[in-house]
């Protein structure tokens, strides 16, 4: 689950932490269509239109993913240089 906490990540752009305390290796499949494809159709075309990410995650899965503050361990690089010709 911690793997895929990681794959949720990068396709919400945010830090996504896994809570479930669930082991082990899991095979999922999951269908959904991706924001900005569901903004780029108009309504009225079914045939693209699918469940959001957090919508599929919880009625495929059975899972929830929900917002909440925590600390979580960011690294930040405030300055880079070419390194010297030694």
């Amino acid at each position: 689950m911690e793997r895929f906490a990681e794959i949720l990540s990068r396709q919400t752009d945010l830090p996504v932490v896994n809570h479930t305390n669930l082991e082990g290796v899991f095979n999922l499949k999951l269908e959904w269509t991706p924001d900005n494809v569901q903004l780029a159709n108009p309504p009225d075309n079914t045939a693209i239109q699918g469940p959001s990410l957090f919508t599929a995650v919880e009625e495929q899965l059975g899972l929830r993913l929900r917002s909440e503050k925590m600390l979580l361990e960011v690294l930040v690089i405030d300055h880079l240089e070419k390194p010297s010709e030694n």
